[in-house]
């Protein structure tokens, strides 16, 4: 099976980017399910359930969140009826929405996908490690599904490795948002876990993180509020990875990076049937 995971969607050049790209992707790379990180999604901050609703109709089955999950409230009342947007797992227990959810692929395979915040520099939320220890204790690898991707939602670099080394061998992929930059340590681990400390976001990188240079760039040498920010709206870069899992053991067999249009080198795996 393969999985494509993107990263962070900032705004609308990241929207439309995904809409261009994503179903030539899927037939170009054989894709069987799709995540995507949405907490950007709309004008840069949240997600609304009209942006959500075009994602899944553009081949999306997952959309995860992070720290602004909550940033756009007609969202509440939409994720507790629509269980394919999850929200990080150690969010409080009365957090509307859960932090994982379980769809179904080709050949009635399960994949469980769970959402979960750092804490490093972040929110003061509960532990990730645990929180996904007591789920994977009730949803094992290779038993009750057949694959699991994590998207740890996280500043720290060395908290998103320490987890992903933590989970190795017990899910399929560990992979990093937020930063909005992607990194080069794309790898699988030694006991067959899938890794990328940061996935990128797909939006315009010609930007301070994907939003307009100017008001960014006074702040920082103002340190004053001022200009209000907004996304950067030029060509966007699609950013994500593509893991070929095994179906026998759920543990990752191939992982490569991807980056189409805008700013970045273009990067796309020459990836012929599975093997």
């Amino acid at each position: 099976m393969r999985i494509v995971f993107l990263g962070d969607i900032v705004g609308r050049s990241g929207r439309e980017v995904i809409f261009k790209e994503l179903p030539v992707l899927k037939q170009q790379l054989r894709i069987d399910g799709v995540v995507v990180n949405g907490e950007n999604a709309s004008h840069g901050f949240g997600l609304s359930p009209a942006i959500a609703t075009d994602l899944f109709k553009s081949g999306v089955d997952v959309i995860t969140l992070g720290n602004h999950s909550w940033d756009r409230k007609d969202l509440i009342p939409f994720i507790q009826n629509e269980p394919r947007i999850i929200r990080p797992l150690n969010y409080p227990p009365k957090t509307p929405g859960l932090g994982y959810y379980i769809t179904t692929l080709r050949a009635n395979r399960k994949m469980l996908v769970i959402n979960a915040m750092g804490r490093l520099f972040m929110e003061p939320l509960d532990d990730p490690f645990r929180m996904i220890d007591e789920l994977l204790s009730r949803y094992r690898l290779g038993k009750e599904v057949h694959m699991i991707l994590v998207d740890i939602h996280a500043e720290a670099t060395s908290e998103k490795t320490a987890l992903a080394h933590y989970l190795d061998g017990r899910v399929s992929v560990v992979v990093g948002t937020h930063t909005h930059v992607p990194t080069a340590d794309y790898r699988i681990l030694p006991s067959g876990t899938a890794f990328q400390t940061d996935a990128g976001m797909c939006g315009d990188y010609n930007s301070v993180i994907g939003m307009q240079k100017d008001a960014a760039i006074y702040r920082f040498i103002t340190k004053m509020p001022g200009i209000r920010f907004a996304p950067a709206e030029g060509q966007a870069t699609l950013c994500g990875l593509v893991v070929q899992i095994d179906d026998a053991t759920g543990h990752a067999q191939r992982v490569a990076p991807i980056r189409i249009g805008g700013e970045l080198d273009s990067v796309v795996p020459d990836w012929g049937p599975e093997r």
